[in-house]
C-alpha cells in the first residue's frame, strides 16, 4: 500500500507542478508588455528566490522544525550544475534562438525538452523504463506538437535551431542534475536556484539595456515567479523523489495544455481544434504511465543517505527513543543489503 501511495504522491506533486508553471504562462505574457524577455526572466526567478528564502529564514528564526534533510556540500557541485544549465546557460541560448527563427519553429523545438530528460534519464543516467512508458512519452510529446503547432513552420536559419535545440537540452541535463539531490529539503532548492538564475539573468538584463519596469509590474512578476518557479520547482523535486526524471518530464510537459487551457477560459483565447486533438494525445499518455506496473525481483547494496522517511520495508534502522518511527523525520541513515521482489518505481530507493 505505502508503495502505491507513493507513486501517487509523485504523480500528485508532477501534476501540480506542470498546473502551476503552465498557469504562470499565460500571466507572464500579459507582462511582456511592460517588461523585456531577459528581464521578466530575472525578475520571475528573483520572486522565487526572494520569497522562498524570506520564508525559510522566518521558519529557522521562529523555531518551526523541518523534516526535510538540508543541502550538504556534497549536494552543490549537482545543484550547481542544474543552476548553470537551467538556469543561466538555458535561457541564453533560447533567447538568441528566439533571434534567430520564428515563434512557431521555436513552440514545436521546446517540446524536446521533455524528450531529451526522458533520452538523459534512460540511457544516461540509467533510470528502468519499459515499452508502456515510452508509448505513454511518445503520445505526451506528440500532443504537446499538435497544440504548439501555428501551421506551416518556417523553419528559418539553422543556427536559430540549434540554439534552442540547445537551450531544451540544458533544460534536460538541469532535470536530471536536480534528481540527484532530490532527497534534500525542496524549498531550498528552489529558494537557491531562483536567487543565483536570478541575479545573473539580472545582470545580463542591465547590460543589454533593459529598464526596470514599474512596481506593479515587478509585484506581479515576483508573485507569478513565486508560483510558478518556486512553488512549482519544489512539487517538481519532489515529484522526482517519488518517480523518477523521466516520469516526472513526462507529466510536466502538461504544462502547455495547462497554459493553453487557461488562456481559453480565462484570456479569451479560441478553442481550437489542434487543443482537442492534444488533449486526447495527451490524456492517453498519461493513462499509460498511471496504469505501469513494475515489478521483479531486485537488490539492494548497502548505502548511506539523508532524506525524509518513516520505517518501512526500507527503512529498518535503529533510533534514539525521541523519535517516533511512524512520523516523518530525517537523519543520515544506513541501509543494508537486501534481495527482495514488490511493484516499484524509480525513487530514491531504486535507481536500478
Amino acid at each position: 500500500m505505502e508503495r502505491v501511495e507513493s507513486k501517487w504522491t509523485g504523480v500528485i506533486y508532477a501534476a501540480l507542478a506542470a498546473v502551476l508553471f503552465g498557469a504562470s504562462t499565460p500571466f507572464a505574457k500579459l507582462l511582456l508588455g511592460t517588461t523585456e524577455p531577459v528581464l521578466l526572466a530575472a525578475l520571475l526567478y528573483l520572486g522565487s528566490g526572494i520569497s522562498l528564502s524570506i520564508w525559510l529564514l522566518l521558519t529557522k528564526k521562529f523555531g518551526a522544525k523541518t523534516k526535510e534533510a538540508n543541502l550538504k556540500k556534497t549536494d552543490l557541485p549537482w545543484l550547481g550544475g542544474a543552476i548553470l544549465a537551467g538556469g543561466i546557460i538555458a535561457p541564453i541560448l533560447l533567447l538568441f534562438g528566439l533571434n534567430l527563427t520564428t515563434a512557431s519553429t521555436a513552440s514545436l523545438l521546446l517540446n524536446l525538452e521533455g524528450v531529451l530528460t526522458a533520452v538523459l534519464a534512460w540511457f544516461v543516467f540509467k533510470e528502468n523504463f519499459d515499452r508502456r512508458i515510452a508509448f505513454g512519452m511518445l503520445f505526451i510529446t506528440i500532443g504537446g506538437v499538435v497544440l504548439s503547432w501555428a501551421g506551416k513552420p518556417e523553419i528559418g536559419l539553422p543556427w536559430g535551431i540549434l540554439l534552442i535545440v540547445g537551450a531544451c537540452l540544458m533544460w534536460a541535463i538541469d532535470n536530471n542534475l536536480t534528481r540527484k539531490v532530490s532527497a534534500v529539503n525542496p524549498l531550498q532548492i528552489a529558494a537557491l536556484k531562483g536567487l543565483v538564475a536570478g541575479i545573473v539573468n539580472l545582470i545580463i538584463a542591465l547590460i543589454i539595456g533593459a529598464k526596470l519596469p514599474n512596481g506593479f509590474s515587478v509585484a506581479s512578476a515576483g508573485i507569478v515567479g513565486l508560483l510558478g518557479y518556486g512553488i512549482s520547482l519544489s512539487c517538481f523535486v519532489l515529484a522526482l523523489r517519488h518517480i523518477g526524471t523521466a516520469r516526472t518530464g513526462a507529466y510536466f510537459s502538461l504544462a502547455p495544455f495547462v497554459g493553453a487551457l487557461i488562456s481559453i477560459g480565462f484570456l479569451g483565447d479560441s478553442l481550437t481544434v489542434s487543443f482537442i486533438v492534444a488533449a486526447v494525445l495527451m490524456a492517453i499518455g498519461v493513462y499509460f504511465h498511471l496504469t505501469e506496473q513494475h515489478e521483479h525481483e531486485h537488490g539492494h547494496l548497502p548505502f548511506e543517505h539523508d532524506h525524509k522517511h518513516t520505517h518501512d520495508e526500507h527503512h529498518q534502522h535503529e533510533h534514539s527513543a525521541d523519535i517516533m518511527l511512524n512520523k516523518p523525520h530525517s537523519h543520515s541513515h544506513q541501509h543494508a543489503e537486501m534481495m527482495h521482489d514488490h511493484d516499484h518505481f524509480p525513487d530514491l530507493h531504486h535507481l536500478h
